[in-house]
């Protein structure tokens, strides 16, 4: 810790991934050696790419964001998105960064098949802490790709698969899901649109989507009805749709407006009119909900990546400035009280960390036939996505008044941070739908089993937890119990408490085995400040700055 230090000498981190030892120590733990020797050379580069040259190539893509033409100089209607040049830069890296590369080019998707989520989420959350605009159409390009390897034709796959895992930037080729209408938000059984077959797979589609993210999407997956007469989810089919025609013509849609955004400015959401727009149906009629669901449960685990990425960006922001601000008489980040603020937003971001990278892990299980995997993965899904949403905004919020006034203004980086990251306890659903995903996961899927059995495992690692643990598993488990008999509102309304008590508890045992002699450093003191609070000590004792650094795998 400098002792005199001005803060006009304040730097900012050059290297996230070199600077986080925990991401390091993670990494490196749970990868086999063949793919972290592969990735650990893009993991340097984009470690520097996203302190470095992407910081003011984010900027000016949130300053200057995409604008819509609807007509030529001459008057025809024409739906075009431009964007500033530094948003093709963003995107170039992201495609340089084999976050998409390494999921679906067929040789490293075969030869990481374990590990391949690992891989490529690693390095999109360094991509993610500098840029989570663009980390919005890169989720969804990611999961169009999935939908594509699982429900698509062979003809369908070579065709389109290629120009997402090309490592060649003007070849890549980026996907949407057009899926909520005016009609219905978040309830997606009162959708309108519909689809009308033309010939075999082959339909029109007609009617207004609300919410489109990535308008400008090359390959896009959208739910419409074939048969107005069946209501809800059930009546539901799924349509590949493609922004140019097999003849080279743009597939009309008509582009309405695009949505003038609090954050996650640099990319197009949009209000868009399909008509006589042509979609291919993909797998069987009315599973077309299903089939999505795939997408969203993706899009969910990126939600939760992108809040962790903009906790982790503004919590070092914020302890670099305080370690070279001085204020009354010392550095900002020696005073007692900045301490324990500073201590208990690590507690909480290495909690939603290791949470994270838990379901990511399951994730590639499940991918594997693991079926306990999958079943936890079913309602870790919506936790973790609840969770590091709604705490990657307490953290940029805390870390923002931490910073004082400077902290306000948009000459630094922590505005956009705070704009960005409000979208994410909305985007991909609601806290609310959260929950009740959470309470259907818990009574369709042995999730809630397989997160007790491993909650179990994990207290019985620690002596000093140990006990407590399990005393609180089984007070859930009797709670759990009167659930299953209560009525839906009763049910409802419960939920909220009991999966906060449920998240706390599983966040324990996720740490305790998350340890090991370097993590040890930054999970020991985490799970002690959390017993700490439970137990609700009159007096309190700072840590150390000393402390502080390593509980937030700080390497300076």
């Amino acid at each position: 810790m400098p002792n005199k230090v001005l803060a006009g000498s304040y730097k900012p981190s050059s290297d996230f991934y070199a600077s986080d030892r925990i991401l390091s120590n993670y990494l490196s733990s749970r990868l086999s050696a063949d793919a972290f020797s592969y990735i650990r050379p893009k993991l340097d580069k984009q470690g520097k790419e996203s302190a470095g040259r992407m910081n003011e190539l984010s900027l000016l893509a949130d300053k200057h964001g995409p604008e819509l033409v609807k007509r030529s100089p001459l008057g025809e209607t024409i739906n075009e998105i431009k964007f500033h040049p530094a948003y093709w830069e963003l995107m170039e890296i992201a495609v340089a960064s084999d976050m998409m590369r390494v999921k679906w080019e067929p040789g490293l998707k075969s030869r990481f098949k374990t590990e391949r989520h690992l891989l490529g989420f690693s390095t999109g959350f360094l991509y993610a802490m500098s840029e989570s605009g663009q980390y919005c159409p890169l989720c969804m390009t990611d999961g169009v790709a999935r939908l594509i390897d699982l429900f698509c034709k062979e003809e369908d796959k070579k065709r389109l698969l290629p120009g997402i895992y090309t490592d060649h930037a003007a070849d890549f080729l980026t996907g949407a899901m057009f899926l909520t209408e005016k009609s219905g938000g978040s309830d997606v059984g009162a959708n309108l649109v519909k689809a009308r077959q033309v010939k075999g797979d082959r339909y029109i589609l007609s009617g207004e989507k609300w919410f489109c993210s990535n308008a400008n999407a090359d390959i896009i997956f959208v739910l419409a009805r074939t048969d107005e007469n069946i209501a809800g989810t059930k009546g539901l089919s799924i349509f590949l749709v493609e922004k140019k025609l097999p003849s080279g013509e743009k597939n009309p849609i008509d582009i309405i407006r695009l949505k003038d955004k609090l954050g996650v400015r640099s990319m197009a959401s949009a209000e868009c009119m399909l008509g006589e727009t042509e979609g291919i149906l993909v797998g069987k009629e009315f599973e077309g909900f299903k089939i999505m669901a795939e997408m969203m449960n993706l899009s969910r685990l990126y939600n939760s990546v992108a809040a962790v990425a903009a906790a982790r960006r503004a919590l070092i922001e914020a302890y670099q400035f305080l370690c070279h601000r001085p204020s009354f008489g010392k550095m900002a980040a020696e005073h007692a009280l900045i301490r324990i603020k500073l201590e208990e937003l690590s507690a909480l971001y290495n909690s939603i960390f290791y949470m994270l990278w838990r379901a990511v892990e399951a994730l590639d299980k499940a991918d594997n036939s693991n079926k306990e995997e999958a079943s936890l993965l079913r309602l870790l899904t919506p936790m973790i996505k609840k969770w590091s949403s709604e705490s990657g905004v307490y953290i940029v919020r805390e870390c923002m008044e931490l910073m004082g006034g400077i902290g306000y203004i948009e000459d630094l980086v922590m505005p956009k941070i705070m704009r960005d990251v409000m979208v994410l306890p909305i985007w991909e659903g609601a806290g609310n739908i959260m929950i009740l995903d959470m309470l259907r996961a818990m009574t369709k899927s042995e999730g809630f089993q397989v997160m007790c059995e491993e909650i179990k495992k994990a207290a019985a690692l620690d002596k000093t937890f140990g006990p407590e643990m399990i005393r609180e598993l089984n007070a859930l488990l009797a709670v759990q119990s009167q659930l299953a008999t209560s009525d839906k509102d009763t049910m409802e309304a419960s939920a909220g408490v009991f999966f906060n008590r449920l998240m706390f508890l599983y966040r324990d045992a996720v740490l305790l085995k998350a340890r090991n002699d370097e993590s040890s450093r930054w999970i020991q003191p985490t799970l002690h400040y959390y017993k700490k609070k439970k137990d609700n000590p009159e007096l309190v004792t700072p840590l150390s700055p000393e402390k502080i650094s390593d509980m937030m795998g700080w390497q300076a």
